[in-house]
Formats: structure tokens, sequence, C-alpha cells
């Protein structure tokens, strides 16, 4: 089972001023920046995932053209040797075009979007289906609208296998499974095996729960070969992939270690507990006073001073930077925390709030957080090198480090998980 990173350029500048919060005046983006791979001697994945609609919403005009000019693998600098094995996956990025009647995409451009990047793998043009019934039986239920996506997605299926073989066998063409009901999907599926597929990619996962996934991959794994290959797109429930090894899955692409470090309201660093299992702990929120949204308007309604706001900053930071080399107390550097935090949770000061739910309940998660010291027990090269400067809830070097930082205790599962199917097997 492959764990492959959805990236949308989560890069951090290697370099950054924790102290003084700044980069270098020198520093390039980009160019200077690292990707999560480029952080540890190993990538914290098996390869990455790149959807057009990232290329060409999120990349700039320059990044995009370069992108498709020396192709997906040199772009993310995975063009290293001791990267080799990691494949480079794509997809048309359906959520940005969800509210569309058609695809804006043709089988024949997405190839050409495949070709151009040099994709080992590529999913066919879909459509998202968001209905969901797990109680219909065969292909009953389903509005027009889904039945339509459901031919749409397999139509264009049908004309991407059969071109995508001038791209050679160095490509893996992936038929995508849309569907209102685990039925339905299963259809899809047998549908797309007739048509040739080999290798077959589940959509429409993202806002089903975990046990609704599980009907969903049941019925599919029943209706076709057990060789056919899986992958699931946009795995959400990917703290819960233990739950699925049972239904043979090759591959599945998540952004979720990553995202969470900065989402989430409390999961944010992830530990490992045993071979498989997971343990979070809460980042602690330290934003800066003169950019953060909330503060600036509590700070033009008169609510709280901006001279006073930047004070209880410095003075967290102070104290979390103490306590991490034993110089401050759990208990001093606990109430430098909450006296900035109040204001940003609730919009008052702490001592008018300090017994609320809200703050008790934020108050023990630090705790847990600043007793474990989970940041000093790690190995890995970020938590090594930044500290609890990775525990700090606080613009993106930081918490992109915190989420790179989680991909690689995810890998570490991952792996684990595939030595124990081994061993069983």
């Amino acid at each position: 089972m492959k764990f492959i990173f959805a990236d949308s350029m989560d890069m951090v500048d290697p370099d950054y001023d924790f102290l003084n919060d700044r980069s270098k005046p020198s520093r390039k983006v980009y160019w200077d920046d690292r990707y999560p791979h480029e952080m540890f001697s190993t990538a914290p994945y098996d390869g990455v995932l790149v959807s057009r609609a990232t290329v060409e919403g999120l990349y700039t005009d320059s990044q995009a053209m370069r992108f498709r000019r020396i192709g997906a693998r040199e772009f993310l600098r995975l063009d290293h040797s001791k990267f080799s094995a990691l494949d480079i996956f794509g997809d048309c990025g359906a959520f940005s075009y969800v509210k569309e009647d058609v695809p804006p995409y043709t089988p024949e451009n997405m190839l050409e979007f495949y070709h151009d990047g040099k994709f080992s793998h590529g999913c066919s043009v879909d459509h998202i289906i968001f209905e969901f019934d797990p109680t219909v039986k065969g292909m009953e239920g389903g509005s027009e609208e889904a039945r339509m996506r459901f031919d749409i997605t397999l139509e264009n299926a049908d004309v991407f296998l059969n071109a995508s073989s001038a791209l050679g066998t160095g490509f893996t063409p992936l038929g995508v499974i849309q569907g209102w009901s685990p039925d339905s999907m299963a259809e899809a599926a047998r549908r797309l095996v007739s048509m040739g597929y080999t290798y077959l990619a589940v959509g429409g996962m993202v806002p089903l729960k975990a046990a609704q996934i599980r009907m969903c991959l049941e019925s599919i794994r029943a209706a076709i070969p057990g060789s056919t290959r899986l992958h699931i797109l946009g795995f959400a429930k990917a703290d819960e992939i233990s739950s699925f090894t049972p239904y043979n899955i090759t591959s599945f692409d998540t952004t979720s270690p990553l995202i969470r470090a900065f989402k989430d309201n409390k999961q944010n660093y992830y530990t490992r507990v045993g071979e498989v299992s997971l343990r979070y702990f809460t980042a602690i929120r330290v934003p800066q006073a003169i950019e953060n949204q909330r503060l600036l308007r509590l700070i033009k309604r008169g609510v709280f001073r901006s001279e006073d706001l930047v004070k209880m900053e410095k003075n967290a930071l102070i104290h979390l930077r103490a306590y991490d080399e034993g110089y401050a107390d759990l208990e001093e550097t606990l109430e430098a925390v909450m006296l900035y935090s109040s204001p940003l949770m609730l919009e008052k000061p702490y001592e008018e709030v300090k017994h609320t739910q809200k703050i008790t309940t934020l108050k023990a998660q630090y705790v847990e957080t600043l007793t474990e010291k989970p940041w000093k027990k790690c190995l890995c090269a970020i938590c090594q090198e930044s500290s609890i400067e990775v525990m700090i809830f606080r613009a993106s070097n930081r918490n992109r480090r915190r989420g790179m930082h989680n991909l690689q205790v995810y890998k570490g599962v991952i792996d684990t998980l595939n030595q124990q199917g081994s061993l069983n097997g």
C-alpha cells in the first residue's frame, strides 16, 4: 500500500529566522524553499499527486509553464536518484469544477497534460457525485444529475484508456469510479475493468464516513478481479487506514497529516503509540498580534491596545522558549500563554474568562503538550532543528514544518502496516 502525498506547493524556508520571524531579504520563493522530501533524509511518502487544478489555480503563470516544460519530477525536485522509486500521480482536481455541468477538460487534453508533466500515473476525467445512499440496491436511486455524472465519467474513461496508449508503457492510466451508492460504484468498477483498466481510482470519498467508505470498497472488491489495483482519491480518513487494509488497497492520496497541523482545532502534532497507532498533541497558538485578523478587529474596536497585545505575544514566546531550555517552569509558562490566548479565543482578558469551558479545555490541552514535550522526544530533522518552534501555531513556516513532521510519522505507520501485511501474507 503506497502513501501518495497530494501536493499544493507545501514548502518551507529552510533558513527562516524564528526569533525575528522573517526570511532573509535575498530569499527567492520556490528556488530557496524546500519540499517535505527535501527536509528529511528519505521522502515521507511513496509518491506525489499533482492536480491539474492546482497547477492552473495555485501556481504562478511562470511556474505552470515551467512545470509543463520540464515535467513534474524535475519541478518537484524529485529527479535525484534517491527519489527514483517515487510515483508521480496526476488527476483533474474535480472539486474545482464541481458546479459545472460538464468537466472543463477532455480526455485528450488531460493526456496532453500528463505527457507534458511526465507523470507515471494519471486519472481519467471524472465528475464528482456527492449524493450517497447506502440503502439502494443495484442501479436503483440516484438523481438525474448523479446519473448524468456517472455516464460522463465512464464515457470519458473509455476514451481516455484508448488514447492513453500513445503515452507508452511508462504511463499507467487509472479509471475513476463515481457513484451514488456502494452498488452503483461497484457497477462503475465492473464497467471500467471491462474496458481494460487494471488500476481503478475511487472518487467521491471525501465527505463519507469511514464505515460508508468501507461499504463502498466491499462492494467494489466483490465486483472486480482480485488482481485489479485500487487507489482511493482524497482519502480524508487517513488516520484510520489500518481498518481499510482488508480491501487490498494499492495506494491512496491524502494531505491530512500536513493539513491537520494547522486546520485542526486540537490534533496538530503526531506521535506514534505502539506500531500503527497515533497520538495527537495540540499546538500552542501564538499568532502575530499585528497580523491576526481577529486581534486586529479587537484593536480597531478599542477592546485591547495594540501595544498590550504585542507585549503579551512577546511574553508568551519568551516563556515558551525559556521553558524549552529549562529556564522557566510549567506554571509561569502556561500563565503567559493563556494571557494571550484569551483575547484570541474569547476576545476578553484572561481574568474574566479563565473559568469558562473553552479556556479550561484549551488550558488542559496545553498542559498535556507542555508536560509531555513531544518535540524533545522526536528524532526527526525538523524537531531536532526547530525544537519548540515546531509546536508553536504561528504562520506557515512553523505550521508547515509541523505538518511535515506529521508526514514523516505517518509514513512510518504505513511502512509498518506494509511490513505486517507482508508477514501475514
